[in-house]
């Protein structure tokens, strides 16, 4: 596990227990033995399996955590994910953390496989963004993956991508990508986000390397994608719902991309019982 996860759990547990878990301190032996499950209670696209280990053996290396699946699995209601036993404390102290990760991440990667599977048959690729939870981000993009979907630019170091302020700040769509070309690291792909034909077409003129089409309606997508004629990349965003998407890549684009992966994913619904 990588110091990261490793930093995050221990912050996360120090979190929860503060100076100690009075409760399971005050009814539980200190020797006291248990066997638990963590189960899956409504279908889901597993993800943070090995983080919720983590968990566990941050609290006692000698808890017995066996996965009964692996992240990326659809699962059916009512399916056992993880068989535990070892210290009856430290399972109770460390069941709500684990579970709130498990529970988030699986339920970013089961709202991405519903929006991946709307897109089915047609080339478009499903995007998250940075619209993340802070100091989660890496974990949410991994549960984005686990769901079938696809990572946008990590950071702002990651991938140039001219939004709207940039362009009012710089003057223009051509003066934000000369100066970027100039400046930015010659590797970087160059993104424009647009909100109009003229828009599409000047960032064409410059040479994007990605076309944002940001809150089109769909027939000016349409519009702007024959205009594009594969002289760029072409990515979808604004208003991308369950309703909505399937009808956004009919139009042609290469992805869309939405905040809603992250930001509102529902989670999944996942409980550990001590048997």
């Amino acid at each position: 596990m990588d110091k990261y996860v490793r930093d995050l759990v221990e912050r996360a547990l120090k979190e929860d227990i503060g100076p100690g878990d009075v409760t399971s301190e005050a009814i539980i032996p200190p020797e006291s033995t248990s066997r638990a499950v963590i189960l899956a209670k409504q279908f889901l696209v597993l993800a943070g399996i090995e983080v919720s280990r983590e968990v566990f053996h941050t609290l006692d290396p000698t808890i017995q955590f066996t996965p009964l699946a692996k992240d990326g699995d659809g699962i059916p209601a009512g399916t056992e994910l993880v068989r535990l036993s070892g210290n009856t404390r430290a399972l109770l102290t460390g069941e709500r953390v684990a579970l709130n990760l498990l529970q988030h991440l699986s339920g970013i990667a089961t709202l991405t496989a519903k929006y991946v599977e709307m897109v089915k048959g047609l080339k478009a690729g499903v995007l998250d963004t940075r619209k993340t939870t802070p100091g989660l981000r890496q974990l949410e993009k991994y549960a984005v993956r686990m769901g079938g979907g696809r990572n946008h630019r990590f950071g702002l170091f990651d991938g140039v991508l001219i939004k709207d302020n940039h362009i009012k700040a710089a003057g223009s769509i051509t003066r934000a990508v000369e100066r970027a070309r100039e400046k930015a690291n010659h590797l970087l792909k160059i993104e424009v986000e647009t909100k109009t034909l003229d828009e599409v077409s000047e960032s064409l003129s410059v040479k994007a390397d990605i076309i944002m089409l940001d809150n089109m309606h769909v027939d000016m997508m349409r519009e702007s994608v024959t205009l594009i004629a594969g002289r760029a990349l072409v990515e979808a965003s604004g208003n991308v719902t369950l309703g909505t998407i399937r009808a956004i890549a009919e139009t042609g684009v290469d992805f869309i991309s939405s905040g809603s992966l992250t930001h509102s994913a529902p989670a999944a619904d996942i409980s550990m019982k001590i048997k």
